[in-house]
């Protein structure tokens, strides 16, 4: 069994025939995603399923917990929210190298591109109202019921996150970005009241980290839950929304700006709110504060993109591309402080 991208895939067929029907042989492929945690297609007589591990090495505090990911997505799949069905944790560092779990292969279509060129024009406001139908059904999971009331810290969602991303960017800091000093010196001056809200949170809402059925707009599968917890539900709106605003390749991600939404038939972002909102039951159809959730999501994923970069000094990221993920903090940070200067 080869070894690849630093795991010692050696042990893994003879442990998993232990605790799972694998029979083995295994083949073993990585995926082109799974920036953060490397992520393997495994194939054996039976079929495919996927591997997903934390990275080999010195890991920064709290980062690349995969039994979180494992254990929100085995409460979650007896919801109304797609996952696929967890298979197997494994907490033993000794068998690959590092901690991972096992799950089903789901079939389906990941998009890559924003604008959605494989679907037909009239078809696209049906995939977008499939992605806020999704989110709202997220929101709305009773955590108590799920047995995820522990899964985070209720309250002060955003004073939280922004303590902690501030300490993971100066962590993982390679050279000063004044951007950065500048956007977390704002964020800090304009955190807002919390007003009590809690849900479980996704943390990277994104197009291509959902699966869609390979013939119609309908998620089978939410990907991706490094960054879940008990959180504030328009931290999720607003990183999607960041998402769609930002250039059409931008460090792996892929956004709207600068194409006509219009000709596209994808709805404006204040049409996406407004459609959000009406799903989640609200009376409003927009949000207050908007420049600052916004502004939040800019920074936050700057500071993954900084720990990208380290790990790649490091010698330990799990993408070739991570240099140029790296290089969309400083950009990321202008994105931010320009949303601020439009509406302070």
């Amino acid at each position: 069994m080869a070894t690849t991208n630093g795991f010692n895939f050696d042990q893994l067929e003879t442990y998993l025939k232990s605790y799972t029907e694998i029979d083995g042989p295994l083949n073993i492929e990585k995926f082109k995603g799974g920036q953060s945690n490397p992520t393997f297609k495994l194939t054996d007589s039976n079929g495919s399923y996927v591997l997903r591990a934390q990275p080999i090495g010195k890991l920064l505090k709290s980062a690349h917990a995969v039994d979180r990911e494992f254990k929100v997505q085995e409460a979650l799949y007896s919801t109304a929210v797609p996952v696929a069905k967890m298979l197997h944790l494994c907490t033993d560092r000794e068998i690959i190298g590092s901690m991972f779990y096992l799950m089903e292969f789901k079939q389906g279509n990941i998009y890559w591109d924003a604008s959605l060129p494989e679907i037909p024009s009239p078809q696209r406001p049906a995939y977008y109202q499939a992605m806020i139908v999704n989110l709202a059904k997220l929101h709305q999971v009773d955590i108590d019921q799920q047995g995820l009331a522990e899964y985070g810290k209720p309250g002060n969602y955003f004073a939280r996150q922004l303590a902690r991303w501030s300490s993971q960017y100066q962590a993982s800091e390679t050279r000063n970005i004044q951007a950065m000093d500048r956007l977390i010196n704002w964020l800090e001056q304009q955190l807002p009241e919390d007003d009590g809200q809690v849900s479980l949170v996704h943390g990277d809402y994104r197009l291509d980290n959902l699966m869609f059925h390979s013939e119609k707009a309908e998620i089978v599968a939410t990907l991706d839950w490094e960054l879940s917890t008990l959180g504030h539900p328009w931290a999720d709106l607003a990183y999607q929304c960041m998402c769609l605003r930002m250039p059409a390749a931008a460090g792996g991600m892929s956004g709207l700006l600068g194409k006509n939404r219009a000709d596209l038939q994808i709805p404006t972002e204040a049409e996406y709110i407004a459609s959000y909102c009406q799903q989640m039951q609200l009376s409003q159809q927009r949000i207050s504060n908007w420049s600052f959730y916004l502004a939040f999501s800019y920074f936050r994923l700057a500071a993954i993109c900084q720990g990208v970069a380290k790990r790649a000094e490091l010698g330990n990221a799990s993408n070739s591309q991570a240099s140029k993920i790296g290089a969309m903090v400083e950009p990321l940070a202008n994105f931010a402080l320009q949303v601020i200067e439009e509406d302070p």
